[in-house]
């Protein structure tokens, strides 16, 4: 599989979005190594090989959150696919600075090959796949049988797919799209996010019969320190 490279460095304004590729041993970086680890330790039957992070509602930092996971597993030596399942608001093309051209939508409409949409990133191993144009109907492109052959292509290259959805109570698609993962990371974010919505969330994904293996507390402060702290919990 040849995949076109994309030379464009990283700016400044990413620095803390991609912590984990520009600042590899700061505390926030282990902590996505400790997730990381949780996650591959969450079964023991199979291993996990597409995850989807959503949050509750907009805001509480799931696009991060999966970008630095997708870095954190390609540092790994895994192979990583990053796929922008968000086809509402998509930001993952903004946050390794590419063009948004094509992408997700342009695979499941047959538009382009699985190949010629992804683009390498500068962190070895990691890849990405933009949402593409913005469809008018994103929950049926989740659930569509292009999709179903989407996962099939991507897990014969692909040690681990990762996928950024919209937040799981605003809109269907990400409850679509649990279904079809092996897990689903939910996160949260500190003293924004209600306990009543954490468990709607948590009830949505149970009724779309996704497998929940754990929560993220995003924006938690540590006393005495300027960085935040970020948990993986079973």
């Amino acid at each position: 599989m040849v995949l076109k490279k994309n030379n464009k460095k990283s700016k400044v304004s990413n620095r803390r979005t991609l912590i984990t590729m520009l600042d590899s041993k700061s505390p926030i970086s282990e902590q996505y190594r400790t997730i990381r680890t949780n996650i591959q330790f969450s079964t023991v039957d199979h291993d996990i090989k597409s995850l989807m992070v959503t949050s509750a509602g907009p805001g509480e930092g799931k696009s991060t959150t999966v970008a630095n996971l997708a870095v954190a597993f390609a540092q790994q030596g895994k192979k990583v696919l990053l796929v922008d399942a968000d086809l509402r608001k998509p930001t993952v093309h903004y946050t390794f600075n590419q063009t948004n051209t094509f992408g997700l939508t342009s695979v499941l409409t047959k538009q382009l090959t699985l190949e010629k949409a992804i683009s390498e990133t500068d962190e070895k191993n990691l890849f990405i796949l933009p949402s593409g144009p913005i469809p008018p109907n994103p929950a049926e492109l989740m659930g569509s049988k292009s999709m179903d052959l989407f996962f099939e292509n991507a897990k014969e290259f692909f040690d681990m797919i990762l996928f950024d959805t919209p937040p799981i109570l605003v809109v269907t698609d990400g409850q679509v799209l649990a279904n079809k993962c092996d897990g689903t990371i939910l996160v949260v974010s500190s003293e924004t996010t209600e306990k009543e919505q954490m468990v709607k969330a948590k009830e949505h994904l149970d009724s779309a019969q996704g497998k929940l293996l754990g929560v993220v507390l995003n924006n938690k402060k540590i006393q005495n320190t300027d960085y935040y702290y970020y948990y993986g919990a079973k």
